[in-house]
């Protein structure tokens, strides 16, 4: 499976969790990685540290550092201080994060799964500069939103989506052969405390994770895998059930900019969001595959 992998490694720790369940799927073809939000660059130094320990070169390109609109809430990758540990990258090419997208899409039409787990700037902005993008993917797969709930607090809880709400809405907006989102209402089901995460993740691919989950460690005491799922879905349809539907973006009222509403009712859904999740399937599918 060909993938793109956008992502904002080094903020919360499940990203470098799901890198190395992509960088460990025998299934997965990773055909590069770009960074987002805060300090792009530190992110892409993660990222490329991650690639090393697994042995493959993966092209990695730091993307957009700022949201569209509003003020960046996101500023920092925290986890990166753990790199002094870990050989990597220091330099990488720059501002091409969104050509690169653009160029190995246009190169693989119809083979192309994008997984985005962060804010979604770099995706926003590349479906607004190529809006013919879109169709020539395979597959949209994002962590992002709330769905489940009607509590607009809660809603308003789900970090990708609210850190740059206008991408948010630019993505939706358009329609992709299977445009799947996992949201928090899901993904808050598959959590490790963690002592247990000391415990399990000996494998060598999980090591410079567990330096940098160390860093997360310092303010909160377990992993919720909201990454990994989204990943897994990719090759284990079982994992999750769905519903399709439309979802759209809160725009207008500022106290919930960002909030994700979803109809289920609609005569033409463009979009699937998952509403289940077989926590201890994943859990078994996550650690069979980073132990190899």
């Amino acid at each position: 499976m060909k993938i793109l992998f956008d992502t904002d490694i080094g903020s919360d720790i499940d990203d470098a969790v799901c890198l190395a369940y992509l960088l460990a799927h025998p299934d997965c073809d990773l055909l590069g990685i770009t960074t987002v939000t805060g300090e792009p660059i530190r992110r892409a130094k993660m990222a490329s540290a991650m690639c090393r320990v697994s042995g493959q070169d993966i092209p990695i390109y730091p993307g957009t550092s700022e949201p569209l609109v509003i003020e960046q809430m996101q500023k920092t990758a925290s986890q990166a201080d753990a790199l002094g540990n870990w050989e990597h990258a220091t330099t990488f090419p720059d501002g091409q994060a969104l050509t690169f997208l653009r160029d190995t899409i246009c190169a693989n039409p119809g083979e192309i799964t994008l997984l985005a787990v962060g804010p979604f700037t770099n995706i926003g902005l590349l479906f607004a500069l190529n809006p013919e993008l879109p169709a020539l993917l395979d597959r949209l797969v994002l962590m992002g939103g709330v769905f489940l709930s009607d509590d607009p607090v809660q809603k308003g809880r789900e970090w990708n989506a609210r850190c740059d709400p206008h991408a948010t809405a630019l993505v939706y907006q358009h329609s992709v052969r299977i445009h799947r989102s996992i949201g928090l209402d899901v993904t808050r089901h598959v959590k490790l405390p963690a002592d247990e995460v000391r415990q399990r993740f000996q494998a060598p691919l999980l090591r410079p994770v567990l330096d940098f989950a160390e860093v997360w460690f310092q303010d909160r005491d377990q992993i919720t895998f909201h990454d990994p799922l989204a990943a897994a879905t990719l090759f284990r349809d079982d994992l999750c059930t769905f519903k399709h539907g439309n979802v759209s973006i809160e725009l207008e009222d500022t106290q919930f900019l960002g909030v994700t509403h979803f109809d289920s009712d609609s005569k033409e859904p463009r979009h699937q969001i998952a509403d289940t999740v077989d926590s201890a399937a994943f859990f078994d599918e996550f650690f069979d595959v980073v132990s190899g």
